[in-house]
């Protein structure tokens, strides 16, 4: 039954949300929250002037929309969220960075702890430092702090070790006391790992000053060596403090998150303040509609950020204000568990932060723009010119076949995806040829369609999607394959093939029974070329894959009652093949996994009568 969407329209809720919008393939093209479902979801369907270039192109795609009804608006936040990272709809600002960050992890609640690099950070008892947008300062840090304060490096469970193990190298190079020895008390150890959590909350002052009065007293007393690894740890921590040298004007941990926007383009910088000193930055790529406007973008940078990252600082400070900031407040300050503050600085040391943010990310957006245009017109640029030579709309998701094989020998198939321009390698699929005897690509594409398609409507994973476009590398003939597969299974989907010249170079696309001519020098060109080579790659590399398997087979394989135990038993026991052919039964029956039926069977094999081109195979 068709989605009456007026009908439909009437029956929403005047609840809070999440609303989530269907296309033509029926694919999730956005998805939005809203404290009202019915008034907000009405707005799409009006016949308002004031609405968005975005949505104008996308309510016509509408064929159907659902919703999930919440309790409040934070929890529907959240949901919006999720989906958003599920679906990566079409028309949804899309954050498409998925970074994570390091973490030093002080693992304050054992006996005596340990200074740890970690990947994430974790729901115990540890202590952690962090983020650190560099994960090579990260792990030097770690590694000062462990040579600064003697910190062990070692995961034994002490005390219940102790004396257990002789002492680690690191005891030896004077970079432990060995507390698994019970050389350094239990006060002591945590003492030297206070002063550590102080050392890495930026009071490096007092290190510096300590390790240079050491270094000038090694060298007075002609002790050299010492000044010299002293001088290079006080390096290391001139370096660790350089990172930490800007100031936020405050003691907390913040974030700065500015915007630089250009079109369906923008970068988000973010500078990591903590403890009051900015220890780094990074930037992301967004995609946005070409009217969004500043403060949407950065509520939904916000809501995709915070949902990956388990840190979340006490105050965001932002370049543009956004809609629903105590929404956002409220969510962030339950992930946190303490309260958040999200502020727009006007003045001050704060703005002037904020201010060389949002310079940084015109900068990066600036330096970028020249490369994000010519990615868009290798993909996006590409599909279209292709969709436009076919007289249809950009084909999204296309396929691509090739059939390989040496003189009809372990025939197999390659299914390709493109999506967007892009190769998505997640949904390239194998195929090993199962029906067909010999060289015969035609059969052989035929059977892999086949297979595929009906996989796709059994809804079987990773074949459940249809392409907008398949694209042959054969002409006529493997189109109208091609074509023959969709009809018996009842599918509809643009069939076009790629005709070559006499060198064997596409020259053009066989498409509705005629063939098209295609610029050689466009986007769209190349970007078939491209599908050509990794489809023709692909296949090749499964067949070689194939062969090399078949190579490796060894004549012990085809003895009968000899399985894999005892087909090592018998190379372990025998320096070659010809000792286990002139092996007597007695002989094999030593072996700990051979029975007498199973030596018999070496000793018969080896023995019988073969054909004389086969005799001495090996």
């Amino acid at each position: 039954m068709a989605f009456d969407i007026p009908e439909e329209l009437k029956k929403l809720p005047q609840k809070p949300g999440v609303y989530i919008m269907h296309g033509r393939r029926d694919e999730v093209i956005y998805v939005g929250k809203a404290v009202k479902l019915r008034n907000r979801v009405k707005q799409y369907f009006s016949n308002s002037k004031n609405k968005r270039l975005k949505i104008y192109s996308m309510v016509p795609q509408v064929t159907r929309f659902e919703y999930i009804v919440t309790d409040t608006e934070v929890e529907a936040l959240v949901l919006e969220c999720n989906l958003i990272k599920e679906y990566r709809p079409k028309y949804n600002t899309m954050l498409m960075d998925d970074k994570a960050y390091p973490f030093i992890s002080v693992t304050s609640q054992e006996d005596f702890p340990r200074v740890l690099y970690a990947h994430q950070m974790k729901k115990d008892k540890s202590q952690y430092f962090g983020p650190y947008p560099d994960a090579g300062a990260a792990k030097e840090t770690v590694d000062l702090v462990r040579k600064l304060y003697k910190i062990r490096p070692c995961n034994k469970r002490l005390p219940e070790e102790i004396g257990r193990d002789r002492p680690c190298l690191y005891h030896h190079i004077h970079q432990c006391d060995a507390p698994c020895q019970g050389n350094i008390s239990k006060e002591e150890y945590r003492e030297r790992v206070q002063q550590a959590m102080r050392f890495l909350n930026g009071k490096t002052d007092d290190v510096k000053e300590d390790l240079k009065q050491r270094m000038q007293e090694a060298a007075e007393e002609l002790r050299f060596e010492e000044a010299a690894a002293l001088r290079d740890l006080i390096g290391s921590v001139e370096k660790v403090s350089e990172r930490q040298k800007m100031s936020s004007g405050s003691r907390e941990d913040t974030d700065v998150i500015a915007l630089a926007c250009d079109r369906n383009d923008a970068i988000a910088q973010v500078f990591f303040v903590r403890d009051g000193k900015l220890i780094g930055r990074d930037h992301f790529y967004l995609k946005i509609g070409e009217d969004e406007d500043r403060g949407t973008v950065m509520q939904s940078f916000i809501q995709q950020f915070y949902s990956g990252t388990p840190f979340i600082p006490r105050e965001l400070m932002l370049s543009d204000a956004i809609p629903g900031s105590e929404v956002l407040e409220e969510w962030l300050t339950s992930k946190k568990g303490n309260r958040v503050y999200i502020r727009v600085p006007q003045k001050g040391s704060k703005e002037k932060l904020v201010e060389l943010a949002k310079r940084n990310a015109a900068i990066i957006l600036f330096q970028d723009r020249e490369r994000i245009k010519k990615d868009a017109a290798k993909t996006i640029g590409a599909i279209g010119e292709i969709g436009s030579w076919l007289g249809m709309e950009a084909p999204e998701r296309i396929e691509s076949y090739d059939i390989s094989n040496i003189s009809g020998y372990q025939s197999v198939g390659s299914m390709v995806v493109y999506e967007n321009g892009k190769p998505k390698k997640a949904d390239y699929r194998k195929f090993r040829i199962k029906s067909v005897e010999g060289a015969n690509d035609y059969a052989s594409m035929e059977e892999v369609l086949t297979r595929r398609f009906k996989r796709g409507l059994n809804e079987d994973s990773g074949f459940e999607k249809l392409p907008d476009l398949l694209l042959m590398d054969g002409g006529k003939g493997q189109v109208n394959i091609a074509l023959r597969v969709l009809d018996q299974l009842g599918l509809s989907v643009p069939v076009a093939g790629m005709v070559k010249d006499d060198r064997h170079r596409t020259r053009g696309l066989y498409f509705n029974n005629k063939e098209i001519p295609i610029p050689v020098d466009s986007e769209g060109f190349h970007l078939i070329t491209r599908i050509q080579d990794e489809t023709h790659r692909f296949a090749i590399e499964y067949h070689r894959l194939l062969r090399s398997k078949e190579q490796v087979h060894s004549i012990l394989d085809d003895i009968p009652n000899v399985g894999e135990r005892r087909k090592r038993d018998l190379m372990k026991a025998f320096p070659n093949l010809d000792a286990i052919r002139n092996a007597e039964v007695a002989d094999l029956m030593e072996l700990p996994s051979m029975n007498e039926r199973a030596a018999r069977s070496v000793y018969e094999f080896f023995r019988k009568p073969k054909p004389a081109d086969t005799e001495e195979m090996k």
